[in-house]
């Protein structure tokens, strides 16, 4: 049965039911979690602005997969005079303040992370955040402990744009790579690991909105909102579902 959709919110309880049979849940953390992308892009462009540089429009959609480092060094080609040390300190200093104190959690994200912990599920995060701004957030959240595992790219030493990292992850939580939902709201991240062999379920933010056709085609799933992760509703606007 091929079933279309348009432009609508549509409940397929099949197609859902896919999205809660996983008990391993592997979290990207900024645009994800927490609405922090704002302040993720602002970091990261000021330094360029300060140096006079010029970047394309698509900037934010290179560099977040990358972390702090591979930011900077993604900078440094860009013409950045200052070496990926110095920026990654002023990385870090720059966003420091918001994570710690301002940066709220993204509408529904802490009762539905409760809920699936609640119901046996284990959670973890991977993040292109460093841990001096990753974890002092989490814990102001209240919802650090509810996580088996953490991982900034650092505990890599490589970027989401790399399909290893998945792979090194899913060693780590011992389950089959297929058996593990990778959620992000970048298109990058979301194709590198589909590449890897995860199941991927894309996450609507405000900051890729202008991505959502390109994170749909290499997604198994997308969300707008959180709670459809409890609700079993999968939106599957502009995709085409055969069973």
């Amino acid at each position: 049965m091929e079933v279309l959709f348009e432009d609508s919110y549509v409940r397929n309880k099949e197609l859902a039911k896919e999205i809660h049979m996983y008990n391993d849940y592997l979290f990207d953390f900024d645009g994800t979690l927490v609405d922090s992308m704002p302040t993720f892009i602002n970091v990261m462009l000021r330094i360029l602005d300060e140096n006079n540089i010029k970047y394309e429009d698509d900037i934010v959609k290179i560099i977040t997969p990358l972390g702090y480092a591979g930011t900077a060094g993604y900078f440094r080609k860009l013409g950045v005079p200052l070496s990926e040390e110095e920026m990654v300190a002023m990385m870090k200093k720059y966003a420091y303040d918001e994570y710690a104190h301002n940066i709220p959690a993204k509408a529904n994200v802490v009762a539905t992370l409760k809920k699936l912990k609640q119901e046996g599920a284990n959670l973890h995060i991977l993040t292109a955040s460093p841990h001096s701004v990753l974890d002092v957030c989490l814990k102001r959240l209240g919802i650090f402990d509810i996580f088996t595992n953490i991982w900034s790219c650092d505990d890599f030493g490589t970027t989401k744009s790399d399909v290893e990292i998945y792979k090194m992850a899913a060693l780590k939580i011992a389950k089959p790579i297929n058996e593990i939902l990778f959620l992000d709201d970048n298109c990058n991240a979301d194709k590198t690991a589909k590449s890897s062999g995860m199941k991927v379920c894309g996450i609507y933010d405000s900051s890729s909105k202008d991505y959502i056709k390109d994170i749909k085609s290499v997604s198994d799933y997308y969300i707008y909102d959180f709670s459809e992760l409890l609700e079993l509703k999968c939106d599957v606007r502009e995709r085409s579902i055969t069973y």
